[in-house]
């Protein structure tokens, strides 16, 4: 059995192109994190499983608050504007999808993506060990995108994404 290494400049540049693209509208505003990573007590995550010859996941994490924040800049809110659990996680799980379905792409043989779901954990996938881990600072907070690879029976291909 071979993995797939996953490139780290390359999860880098589908953060940044999706938060431009979905966001923010300027490839410049998610930037690596500088510093220690403050801890994240009311931690918001999001997820969605890629499966095939290559499955993992790709998981967001970030404060509440600034997930909050990033529903009210895709959903086109005002800064005040309530954001409901719903919107929240509507937006934040929308992001998610489109971060993995850009991963997918990369592969040599694209899978499925499965739903994004949201929660304040990620659960545990079986067999997976997490290949990349970037904090981010969107607008001076903290996001962390990671990358998980299942090293399961089924196998992954080789290669590099």
């Amino acid at each position: 059995m071979t993995t797939t290494t996953v490139d780290h400049d390359a999860v880098h540049a589908i953060a940044q192109e999706v938060f431009a693209a979905m966001v923010d509208g300027d490839l410049g505003l998610l930037l690596p994190w500088d510093g220690d990573l403050p801890e994240l007590p009311d931690a918001v995550v999001a997820w969605v499983d890629l499966h095939g010859e290559w499955s993992g996941r790709a998981v967001l994490v970030t404060a509440h608050e600034t997930a909050e924040d990033l529903a009210r800049a895709l959903l086109a809110l005002e800064s005040g504007d309530v954001v409901s659990r719903i919107d929240l996680e509507d937006a934040f799980g929308e992001i998610a999808n489109v971060v993995g379905g850009n991963l997918k792409s990369l592969l040599p043989h694209a899978g499925t993506l499965g739903l994004p779901q949201v929660g304040s954990e990620v659960p545990p996938l079986a067999g997976a060990v997490r290949v990349q881990h970037l904090p981010l600072s969107w607008r001076g907070r903290l996001l962390v995108v990671d990358v998980w690879v299942t090293l399961g029976e089924t196998g992954t291909t080789s290669g590099g994404i």
